[in-house]
């Protein structure tokens, strides 16, 4: 039984727990003649709540578990004498799960029975044969050990599917038949169904704290791994990138971090002062006709989707630096450079400066402008010596989470500025950023082991940290200057 149906089935027994207890309450209550303690939809809903958070916790909790111990048993499966010279057991193992999918489908189209799979009475060459016709392509000779473990894995995934199933669902059905019986005039129902709340909204309270913590755990723990095969500092002091998985790689960050700081100013240079001057035209100038139409139209550039982005880049924006600017002038031939993912990423984040930066300039009260005009400033004045330094915290946030954007951009990049890694100032020549490093040191059929492979979590815990510390900056910057206002 697949998650799906159970999670339906639990569903359909949730809203039969719901509607039989909300019944049973309102037949106690005329059977007794006393008032019920609560409202008649919450014994409904304490038996809905009995059958369905179990049953998922269960569920939940199951998927979890069961990989991890398959995977454990199927290792210790399989000997060291199967894996490749150089090879690493992860694509062994993957290569189980492969086979075992494909025996899935084989069966699945009829072309092989169980009980001839499971007797081992037809040969691994026919089987072999058969997965090929499923698209399963083995390569190479695949050990019988490898082959075998494969059977136990599917094995094990289809028990384990049917035992979840079965208990999930008796346990659904068990507690809701408890609280069903539970039910009782003066029973608190009201009580259990708010505290199930309460604790609903804790627990959302905290899910940003629990990601930030996996998170930071992940990029720790890989981190100090890539350490211990890599020389720190070669990787925060040279000047080099250049990756090379069979040996010999030079991993430096400057590089990367120099194109990253780079795109990202020329993408704030563009887009600040732009973003800006749009919140105070649409806030102190335009009228409500032209601000109903400009704002949501400004707006729609950052629902485009980042890859049409890099296309504008590739196809439009790049061709022209090159041709009008970088060329005529002897600064470069190609039209992949820092100016061309600069401006249009620039573009992008201009909604984010403007929209935010509008909204907090609105928010600073009428009676600061109407006391400027009464000391007989005039509207600039206002603007420039009141409202600005009253919207001031806010429009830094509004330029951090701009900056932010633009750190972790990685398509405009890709298309607009190209994979070079390399410490230069000219704006027109190619360059690179961590993200787009992070990306391609993790594409591919690479060994996850391998310091090339490795060193993409130690550029995004380097990245993080260089994020947390604008965050900082930021915060500082708001506190000090912070108006308050009654």
């Amino acid at each position: 039984m697949s998650v799906g149906i159970i999670i339906l089935v639990v569903a359909v027994l949730t809203a039969l727990g719901y509607f039989l207890g909300r019944r049973h309450a309102l037949s106690l209550s005329a059977q007794s003649g006393r008032k019920l303690h609560s409202l008649p939809g919450y014994y409904g809903q304490t038996v809905a709540l009995f059958t369905s958070i179990p049953a998922f916790l269960l569920l939940i909790l199951w998927l979890f578990v069961q990989p991890i111990v398959v995977d454990s048993r199927i290792d210790g499966m399989i000997p060291d004498s199967v894996i490749p010279e150089g090879g690493a057991r992860s694509l062994v193992i993957s290569d189980v799960r492969r086979i075992a999918g494909g025996l899935d489908a084989v069966l699945s189209h009829g072309e092989l029975s169980e009980s001839a799979l499971t007797d081992g009475s037809i040969d691994f060459s026919t089987i072999r044969t058969k997965l090929g016709e499923v698209g399963v392509a083995l390569a190479g000779d695949v050990p019988t050990e490898v082959f075998e473990a494969a059977k136990v894995y599917r094995d094990s995934i289809k028990t384990g599917a049917t035992a979840m199933a079965i208990l999930v669902i008796a346990l659904a059905f068990g507690f809701g038949i408890w609280a069903y019986r539970r039910i009782r005039p003066d029973m608190r129902a009201r009580n259990v169904s708010e505290g199930f709340v309460k604790s609903l909204l804790i627990a959302s309270s905290t899910v940003a704290i629990l990601t930030t913590a996996g998170i930071v755990g992940s990029l720790v723990f890989e981190t100090i791994n890539f350490f211990k095969m890599y020389p720190a500092s070669e990787f925060f002091f040279s000047t080099v990138w250049n990756p090379q998985f069979r040996g010999g790689s030079e991993l430096g960050i400057l590089p990367l971090l120099w194109g990253t700081l780079y795109v990202s100013v020329v993408a704030l240079i563009v887009a600040v002062p732009v973003g800006l001057m749009i919140a105070i035209y649409l806030a102190e100038y335009a009228g409500k006709t032209l601000r109903s139409f400009a704002k949501p139209a400004i707006e729609i550039l950052a629902g485009i989707p980042t890859i049409v982005y890099g296309l504008f880049a590739l196809v439009t924006v790049g061709p022209f630096l090159r041709d009008y600017f970088a060329q005529p002038f002897g600064l470069g031939n190609s039209s992949s450079s820092v100016l061309t993912a600069g401006l249009v990423m620039g573009i992008m984040i201009i909604p984010f400066v403007s929209s935010l930066s509008d909204d907090i300039i609105n928010a600073v009260p009428q009676a600061l402008r109407d006391g400027s005009y009464g000391l007989g400033a005039t509207q600039s004045e206002t603007i420039r010596q009141v409202i600005l330094p009253a919207a001031l915290p806010g429009i830094v946030g509004a330029i951090l989470l701009a900056a932010s954007r633009a750190i972790g951009e990685t398509m405009i990049v890709v298309l607009g500025a190209g994979a070079a890694a390399k410490l230069n100032l000219n704006p027109f020549e190619a360059m690179t950023t961590v993200t787009v490093k992070i990306v391609s040191q993790l594409t591919g059929d690479t060994e996850f082991a391998s310091p090339e492979t490795l060193v993409a979590f130690a550029l995004g815990l380097t990245l993080f940290v260089i994020t947390l510390g604008l965050n900082v900056l930021a915060l500082y910057i708001v506190r000090k200057y912070r108006e308050q206002y009654e």
